[in-house]
């Protein structure tokens, strides 16, 4: 009968790979984000309640911000109170802040502890209320600095200035440009220390080594990097020990082999003697015939020794015998078979001896459970020594940013897959459709990171209900099935016509194949722009958000439907929705919608939606461009509250969909930016 094979070995060996295989995804994974240019702290705080009115908001920064950066401040009513602002004086910071810098390939951290304020001047405070305060500039690499803060004032209404009105101008197209021209260019996340990338016709930003002139940067590159060689040597080391053979002559305990069934070819691996030039010994004693063992015993065993000459040969070792393992008497030979090369012995002795099960190995369980440790302990050794040099602190901003990108400095976001979140979300990306760079605008294509919307239907007659088919294909050519549950639904599919109308708000139902089905009406003829809003999940769990689009015809007389003009007031069945809040090109504004009895100032009772107060889908018109922005968490004030960041100049359509009695109405608005 065979024997199972002994694997206990095995087990070990792949639990040792395993440990590794873990400690070397850490290790990789703790590269540090790059940062610059970031807010570092700001007067008054963020999210601090003010009693006494204000003149002026100090923004503090890493770096002093460009000539032509941007600024705004928000009144609860939507209304800008912000008038101008300069440079101030340069402050030590309540907390360092510490950003990277990519050099030759290599993150280097450099801490910053003097803040370069701009000093933005609050003309009046027309209500108590949360104000908020936006931010555009360029940092010295070339990155956007972007964001917001927010306070809330508690105190007396203040009077305009004689003469006074809020300003309406948006970005410098400059700066927009410079911002733009970065992103889209595939440069680096951040440039050498010292290094300004300014585009052409930009004004110039403040250089890295202005930033720098004052002695409070340091940087510990050195000492990072010497952890990651502790790392590597260590791990390099424990590899060369656990694959080096055991010295001749030498045996590391008391062994014994087990012998195989008389009259028969052995069918497992065994541990025992090798054939090297026609000499053959026993692992763990001599080469050439020198003594077995040191101090242990072993009982003779006949075991296959290795091949010559074409022969399977044996030999027979004895306890303090000096013959040559190969000339002893009783050695057999038998004619070698395909089958025999097959079960020729491991050539790795240590896995002959723990394949076999030998306690008397060279390196037993328990000094690979030792070896397993140790290398683990000078492999998060030299991680740790890493960290000392990076640092385990997040720098003060309460930026958003894309995970291995440079913080966008502030509390809002803007995703690069079309979506926008509100401040407390965390940190955490969106790969959008893009590619490389910020896009603030999806859905523009059919495939984005490596999937592609496949629809089964491409047209439909108007007016008639039909099932609407289509899958969501990967790379390997076959329909994903896993989905991520991203406000209360695995998918979200808007339907939007060509000339911006005709909204619906889908959630399709997956069959067990990976095809979504939902029935969809279009009344008019023409051309309809179909998005599928979704996160996939990956094998290893992690979650891929996109925002893919095809288009959908329906076939008649095509008559588009002239674009509304722009209005702050929406009717939505027997509501009433007031929009505030200037949207501004490149820069994050609050846009707030209150929602009322029509004819009445009584506000509705909003519920929840998909798990918010509301969400708000923004489609440019042309290349029908995609933003779905998520409100805030609560209501602020009484109104929905949403952080957005229009993706350029142009015109585009908003459609609010708030939930009032069980029911779900949208609000319509046209946007132009000049």
């Amino acid at each position: 009968m065979r024997r199972l094979p002994q694997t206990p070995g095995r087990v070990v060996s792949a639990l040792l790979a395993l440990v590794l295989a873990s400690a070397v995804a850490l290790l990789a994974s703790a590269q540090p984000a790059a940062a610059h240019g970031t807010l570092a702290m700001s007067t008054p705080g963020d999210g601090a309640t003010l009693r006494e009115p204000l003149a002026a908001v100090q923004l503090y920064f890493t770096e002093k911000v460009a000539a032509n950066a941007y600024f705004t401040i928000t009144a609860p009513g939507g209304a800008r109170v912000d008038n101008g602002w300069t440079y101030g004086e340069p402050k030590p910071l309540d907390k360092p802040v510490r950003e990277y810098f990519l050099v030759e390939g290599k993150f280097e951290p450099r801490e910053y502890k003097t803040g370069f304020p701009a000093v933005v001047t609050v003309a009046h405070l027309p209500a108590a209320g949360q104000y908020s305060v936006s931010y555009l500039s360029v940092a010295s690499d070339g990155d956007a600095v972007r964001g917001t803060m927010t306070f809330r004032y508690t105190g007396r209404a203040t009077a305009a200035p004689q003469g006074w009105s809020p300003p309406t101008h948006q970005p410098d197209p400059s700066l927009v440009a410079a911002i733009e021209q970065h992103s889209t260019s595939g440069q680096a996340s951040a440039a050498p220390a010292g290094s300004a990338a300014p585009a052409a016709g930009s004004a110039a930003p403040a250089t890295a080594a202005a930033s720098a002139a004052s002695n409070d940067e340091s940087g510990s590159g050195p000492l990072a990097w010497t952890g990651w060689v502790v790392a590597v040597v260590a791990a390099v080391a424990g590899f060369i020990g656990w694959r080096r053979p055991a010295p001749a002559g030498r045996s590391s305990g008391r062994g014994r082999a087990s012998k195989a069934p008389s009259g028969r070819r052995d069918s497992e691996p065994r541990a025992g003697s090798k054939t090297t030039g026609g000499k053959t010994g026993t692992t763990g004693g001599s080469r050439r015939g020198g003594a077995a063992g040191s101090g242990g015993r072993q009982r003779g065993v006949a075991v296959p020794a290795g091949r010559r000459s074409g022969a399977l040969v044996t030999a027979r070792t004895a306890a303090t015998g000096s013959t040559p393992a190969g000339q002893q008497a009783g050695s057999t030979q038998a004619p070698a078979t395909p089958e025999d090369e097959s079960r020729s012995t491991p050539a790795d002795p240590l896995l002959q001896h723990v394949a076999a099960g030998t306690p008397g190995s060279r390196l037993s369980n328990t000094h690979l459970a030792l070896l397993v440790g140790g290398l683990t302990l000078a492999l998060l050794a030299g991680f740790g020594l890493a960290r000392i040099g990076t640092g385990t602190e997040e720098p003060t901003s309460n930026a958003r940013q894309p995970a291995g990108a440079p913080a966008t400095s502030g509390r809002a976001i803007s995703a690069g897959d079309g979506h926008q979140h509100p401040a407390g979300t965390g940190p955490h990306s969106h790969p959008g459709d893009g590619g490389t760079g910020e896009t603030l605008a999806a859905g523009t294509t059919v495939s984005a990171g490596g999937y592609t919307l496949q629809p089964l239907e491409r047209s439909q007659p108007p007016g008639v209900r039909a099932d609407y088919r289509f899958r969501i294909v990967g790379t390997d050519r076959q329909a994903a099935t896993r989905f991520a549950v991203v406000h209360d639904k695995p998918l979200h599919m808007i339907v939007v016509g060509r000339d911006l109308s005709g909204y619906q708000h889908l959630h399709p139902t997956m069959a067990s194949d990976g095809t979504w089905s939902v029935p969809l009406t279009l009344a008019r003829p023409g051309g309809y722009r179909i998005y599928a809003d979704f996160s996939v999940t990956a094998a290893d769990g992690a979650q891929l958000p996109l925002v893919l689009g095809v288009d959908h015809h329906v076939a008649g007389a095509y008559a588009p439907a002239a674009l509304p003009p722009a209005q702050a007031q929406a009717a939505a069945g027997p509501f009433e929705v007031s929009m505030t809040g200037t949207p501004t090109v490149a820069v994050t504004a609050p846009v707030q919608f209150q929602v009322n009895r029509a004819g009445t100032a009584e506000s509705a009772q909003l519920e929840r939606y998909l798990g918010a107060y509301g969400h708000l889908v923004v489609v440019r018109e042309g290349d029908l461009g995609y933003v779905h922005v998520h409100p805030e968490p609560e209501l602020v004030d009484g109104t929905v509250k949403f952080w957005l960041t229009a993706p350029s100049s142009g015109r585009y359509r908003a459609f609010f969909d708030f939930q009032v009695g069980g029911k779900v109405h949208t609000a319509e608005y046209t946007i132009n930016l000049p």
